[in-house]
This record gives structure tokens, sequence and C-alpha cells, in this order.
């Protein structure tokens, strides 16, 4: 019978060695174990194949795992040897310097574990995507693999089913030739950044949300650009606090120049859940078109609104459909019709691990954008273009996010009713998403990083809110973040109810600073 695992082990024999044959492969492949070079469960090669490649009797190899079975270091499983499960790996001295066997370490039995549940926010339940329609989408992409490389751009097909979907979901009537595939909103918001930077000759200026998303207020601080913390309220970003003279965050220092771009989330603010209003919207492109700056709308999951229809992307706003791209004026960078970039993503509404979204880019930044993107290349694989070319136009984006929009809203609905009854935490009210911001009242006086700490404790892990602030500067408010997408635990959502519950107990049990 064909052994089901082809393995090749770097042990050799030396028939020139005075000792026998399977005494050499015992003290190899214990070596190998003792090392750390095969590990617990991983599987040995057949003793005819191994036997055949060492130009040996199979006998030999027979003798020598039986020996090491017998020691406790091999395991027959299903047909199969493998290092046996129970092993652990040896931290002691070299092989070289061992007289005879060393009798393997098995490891102690301890009780039953819990495994943790992550409710950090942001990873969306992976667990209804397979549907047929998702699985036949990537088979007939991996058939095709090879055909080419994808267009700098990104694949034709995916760029009109994305344009089609912005256009029925986002209420964004623009061209495909105006979208850019990429590997995800840090990669699209890379590409804004190195355009807008060779424009101006110099080091940019981008004002972010304050709290905010960590990882997108990194990327420009990574390009050497300075970041400008601007304060949230209630609806959103505040054009009104951003810097066009007096800088009104932290420390109210002086800025002779306002920030060359704006990185915002106005459909659902990062993390606090704001809607920024159309009126607030209307004003923030005045803002942009009056100091020829560029808002880079991160749209990262508008679709996953549980509260009435999604709102419309801001780009909808900037660019009348049907009317023809302004070009700049003199001395500015961008033109009448085009001050906003959005950049949007499929992880959060299919998969983390999916390495597709896009950017629609303002019409006076196009070309070069292009011819970036020709220089660096579309880092975003083909197959997986393919696939979502496919599952868009076949609806199976559209099916998906109805059927997670109504399984988010049951969870968010389950976390606000477990957790009603405790004192000194409000849930703060959201219409969508995959988490929820536990806000702390100020009735009970919780600390932050002790109520992470007695959560994790317990086997439960969330977010600090505190650490969404720019500069370590944590705001006058105090909270958690708890996502309830994926939860680490198998199968997901299922997990949720004993993780709430758990949630409660550490809230409502006397903490460090709790006074109680």
């Amino acid at each position: 019978m064909r052994h089901p695992h082809d393995v090749e082990l770097p042990v050799r024999v030396d028939r020139a060695d005075p000792a026998p044959l399977p005494a050499q492969l015992v003290q190899q492949l214990r070596e190998l174990v003792v090392s750390g070079a095969l590990r617990p469960g991983d599987p040995l090669p057949s003793t005819r194949g191994l036997a055949a490649r060492l130009g040996i009797s199979r006998g030999s190899v027979v003798t020598a795992y039986d020996q090491l079975h017998g020691e406790g270091y091999l395991h027959a499983t299903n047909g199969a040897t493998v290092v046996h499960p129970d092993l652990a790996r040896s931290r002691a001295e070299p092989p070289a310097a061992r007289t005879g066997p060393r009798p393997p370490v098995a490891r102690p039995r301890r009780a039953r574990e819990r495994p943790m549940i992550d409710l950090t926010p942001g990873r969306p339940d992976t667990g209804r995507l397979a549907t047929p329609q998702w699985r036949a989408a990537w088979r007939d992409a991996a058939a095709a693999a090879g055909t080419g490389a994808p267009p700098p751009q990104g694949s034709e097909p995916l760029r009109e089913q994305i344009a089609e979907h912005l256009r029925l979901m986002r209420g964004v009537v623009r061209d495909p030739g105006d979208l850019f595939v990429t590997a995800g909103a840090r990669d699209g918001l890379q590409l804004l950044l190195a355009v807008l930077g060779g424009h101006a000759g110099r080091g940019l200026r981008v004002a972010v949300e304050d709290p905010g998303y960590p990882s997108l207020r990194r990327v420009p601080q990574r390009l050497g650009h300075e970041v400008l913390p601007v304060p949230i309220d209630d609806q959103g970003l505040d054009p009104a606090r951003l810097p066009s003279g007096a800088w009104a965050g932290p420390g109210e220092w002086e800025i002779e120049r306002p920030p060359d771009a704006v990185i915002v989330t106005p459909s659902h603010q990062y993390p606090l859940g704001a809607s920024m209003p159309a009126a607030r919207r209307l004003e923030l492109l005045g803002w942009a078109r009056a100091h020829d700056a560029l808002i880079v709308e991160d749209d990262y999951d508008s679709e996953l609104r549980y509260v009435g229809e999604p709102l419309p992307a801001l780009s909808s706003l900037d660019h009348a459909p049907g009317a023809a791209p302004e070009p700049p004026a003199p001395g500015r960078l961008l033109g009448a019709g085009g001050h906003v970039a959005t950049l949007g993503s499929f992880t959060k509404v299919l998969a983390p691990g999916l390495g597709v979204g896009y950017l629609l880019a303002p019409p006076a930044l196009r070309e070069e954008l292009l011819r970036l993107r020709t220089d660096l290349g579309n880092p975003a694989s083909a197959v997986a273009q393919d696939a979502m070319a496919r599952f868009l136009a076949e609806g199976g984006l559209r099916r998906h996010t109805a059927r997670m929009r109504r399984e988010y809203r049951r969870r968010r609905d389950l976390l606000t009713a477990a957790l009603a009854g405790v004192r000194g935490v409000r849930a703060v009210p959201m219409d969508g998403g995959l988490h929820a911001v536990l806000e702390f009242t100020g009735e009970v006086p919780f600390e932050e990083q002790d109520v992470v700490d007695r959560a994790a404790a317990a086997g439960v892990r969330v977010a600090a809110l505190g650490s969404y602030w720019a500069h370590g500067a944590r705001g006058a408010r105090r909270g958690v973040v708890v996502g309830f997408g994926a939860t680490g635990a198998a199968p997901q959502g299922e997990a949720l109810p004993d993780a709430l519950a758990v949630l409660a107990r550490v809230l409502s049990a006397p903490g460090r600073g709790s006074g109680r």
C-alpha cells in the first residue's frame, strides 16, 4: 500500500561505520526528535520508501522503527508512523554528549483547559462563507491560474464588478477606469500618499480621527509624514476642528499649513461608531476644496449596517454622475470634482486573509497612480481577483452580506442584553459593524487595563478603548472594545454567550481601583 506521506528526512548510513545499520538510523532519528527538527505528530517515511532511498534492506528500517517505538519516540496510527504526539521537545544537553538513549519526556497531563475566546474587534465570522457559490468561484479561478499576471490597475472584470457593487450598495456612480484593485486599505493608502508626496515634493501633513483606526494612522507615520490627530464628536470628525491656522488638538500648537490629506471613516467611525450626517459631509468637502486637500474615505465595513440602509459613500457627493471631471486650476493638485479617494476592502465582510480591496481614485490622480502601480506591480493574486469577480457577478457578496447583517445584529442584541444590568457600563449605540464599545460611565471607577487583564485571565480577550487614541492620549472616555465577529473558538458565534457571561462577571466583580 502506498504510504500517505511522501517524507524525506536528512538521514544517511555509513557502511564503513562499525555500528549496525539499524543502530545508525536509531541514533539519527532520535537526534532529530530531541533537537526539534522532528516534532510531535510529524510523519516519518514508510519503511519501504526509506529503505529504497538509503539502499538498504527494509528489515533494517523496521528494526530501527521498532526500537524507537519501544523507547516511546514513535507511534503507529492509521497505517503511518509518526513522532509520538505526547513527546515534549527536549531542551537538554546536545545529543552528541549522550552515551545512551534518553527516555522521552512526556508532557504533564493538565486539567482540561478552556480555550481562549478572542473578542478583540475587526475580524469577521468566516464560518458561513463556504457556500457552493464561494467554492465554485475559487475552483474555477484556480483552474484558470497561470494565464498571466493581473494588469497593474487590476483585473478588468473585477473592476467592472466593483463599480457595479459601488453603484448598487454605496450610491457611487463611477467608471471602472477610476478603480484600482489593491491588496487592502493600507496598500491603497500607501499608493495615494506616494503620489501626493511626489506632487508636493515634501513630507505631507495627514489629519486623522482621534480616536481612530491605529493601523491606518501608522501608515503615514511609517512613510515619514506628519500625522495630526483631530478630535471627533458624536457625529464623527468635525471640519471646524481641522487646522487652517491655529491647531485645536492636544497642545494647542500653531500650524502654518493645513493638512494635505484627511483620513476619515464617515459611514461608521472607528471605533466609536458615529455616522457623519449629510450637512457635515458637505462641510468637509467644502473645506477640502478650499484648501486643495484630499479626503481619504475609509469605507471599511459600511455594508454591515443593520439599522436602516447603508449610508451613501462620501465619494457620491464629490462627483456628479455623468459630469466630466474638471481639470485642476493652475497651482492646484485636485480638480473641482475630485477631492475624495475611497478605500475599500472585502476583509471585514468576507475574510481577513482574502487580500483584495480597491481604491476609487480622484480623476486628477489616476494617471500618476497608474504609472506608480505599473512600476510596482499589482500585489493582489490573479486567482483571488478572478474568484472575487465571479463571486460578485453571481450576487454572492450581496447575499452573504445580507445574511451576516442579520447575524451580527442578533449578536449585538445578545451583547446588549447580557451586559444591560452591569453597573457603571453602557453599550455605545451603533448602527452596524463587527464590534461594540462598552463605555465606563464613571459610576464605578474601573481601570481599563485591569478589566482587560482580568477578562484575559478568565478566558476572554478584549481591547482597551484608550489604545485607539493617538500618541497615547487617552481622551476623557474609558472602556473596552468587544468584537462579535470571529471568536477564536469553533463553531464561531456559539462561544459568544459564554464569553459575554464571563465579561459580565468580570465587570461586576471588584477589581483594582474599583473601590468595591
